[in-house]
């Protein structure tokens, strides 16, 4: 028996009140989302219930945690998300659930629905208003920043902060760090997610030709963060802790840190199952299975994916000495149209810049302390 999922990503709703220019569902070389319906059907998620249920039993989990995804999630309606929460949670109570939205739609019914089910809420912005309106922009071009902001300090309020799961923040380097690490902090985030842009040796990322642009990015951020953490802030970030964790030989928090986790699973609206949507941004059909929750049971999707899409690191990253940390990045970052996956991250030097930084604050830490005596 192979190992069990420990999370599914939940598509409800597959398009978007917004059209943010880097969105890597609609703006990438995989264009399946114009396939799917619209809103997930009851009858997929009856089936996906059930699928949840069997690979429960099996494995005699204690806990899965299942994200609502989209597009934009909050577009299916109260309606719809009841009933999925309420299916899910009914074929397995142990699920830990979380939404990640853009905030646009908050409103008091679906806070109402959130507390009742335990919904950890999840708002991407980049920052400040300038930031976020750089990318995240209405279809005619007008800026979001005002409406996110405010989904944001609807979570911030008192009586919300329980299900406040924090930010996730896509970089552009061209933004100033120390300006967009406060404009996030002013939110009061309990966590905050820094999302390198996806990008591939095909297809580079934003301002690739600038040498470290990414990782002395990170670092200015990192030292801002850890040098007052947690004094002024309880803030966690999970791609900083994901690396200290690595150095210790923990697990990562982070796909994009120490290999990808095993056993994530993502359910498309029409109930298929897929890879990482990182994915979408190599091929067209990158992350597709042609597996289905009426056709296959999650553990027959899992055997499948360690024979189809074994997790291979290159001879240059084998040979790397912090592989151990970084586990080779981000898969769908290596990908090149002429060998595939058979590539470092189009990140590499960006990692090892900010992961041997990190080492080097890390250790002069732990010896004054040594030395003190603590």
């Amino acid at each position: 028996m192979g190992s069990p999922t420990r999370q599914l990503i939940l598509k409800v709703h597959s398009r978007c009140n917004l059209s943010c220019d880097y969105c890597y569902v609609y703006e990438s070389i995989d264009q399946s989302w114009r396939e799917q319906p619209n809103t997930i059907a009851a009858a997929t998620v009856d089936r996906l219930a059930e699928r949840i249920d069997e690979h429960a039993r099996r494995h005699d989990l204690r806990e899965l945690e299942v994200v609502l995804h989209g597009g934009e999630p909050l577009m299916a309606g109260h309606d719809v998300l009841a009933a999925t929460l309420g299916k899910i949670r009914a074929a397995f109570p142990a699920t830990r659930f979380a939404i990640q939205t853009n905030g646009i739609l908050l409103d008091d019914r679906f806070l109402e629905l959130f507390h009742e089910y335990g919904v950890r809420v999840g708002v991407s912005v980049d920052g400040g208003p300038a930031a976020t309106d750089r990318h995240r922009r209405y279809a005619n071009g007008r800026g979001s920043y005002d409406r996110i902001s405010a989904g944001i300090a609807r979570l911030m309020e008192p009586a919300h902060t329980g299900i406040y799961g924090g930010l996730l923040c896509t970089i552009d380097v061209r933004n100033d760090p120390g300006e967009v690490f406060e404009a996030l902090l002013a939110f009061r985030p309990p966590r905050i997610d820094l999302l390198l842009p996806h990008g591939n040796w095909t297809t580079p990322p934003p301002d690739r030709e600038r040498p470290l642009a990414y990782g002395n990015w990170l670092i200015q951020v990192f030292d801002r963060w850890y040098d007052h953490r947690p004094a002024e802030t309880n803030t966690r970030i999970r791609l900083f802790e994901s690396i200290i964790a690595r150095l210790f030989g923990r697990p990562s928090h982070t796909e994009t840190i120490g290999g990808e986790r095993p056993g994530i699973v993502t359910v498309e609206t029409d109930g298929s199952y897929e890879q990482s949507d990182a994915l979408k941004t190599t091929t067209e059909g990158g992350p597709a299975t042609g597996l289905t929750v009426g056709g296959q049971s999650l553990d027959e999707l899992l055997d499948y994916l360690a024979v189809a899409a074994p997790y291979r690191l290159s001879a240059k990253c084998q040979a790397c000495p912090v592989v151990q940390v970084c586990g080779g990045g981000l898969r769908a970052h290596r990908y090149s149209a002429e060998n595939g996956f058979d590539n470092p991250s189009v990140y590499c030097d960006d990692l090892l810049t900010l992961i041997n930084h990190i080492a080097s604050r890390v250790r002069a830490d732990l010896a004054q302390a040594a030395a003190a005596g603590r």
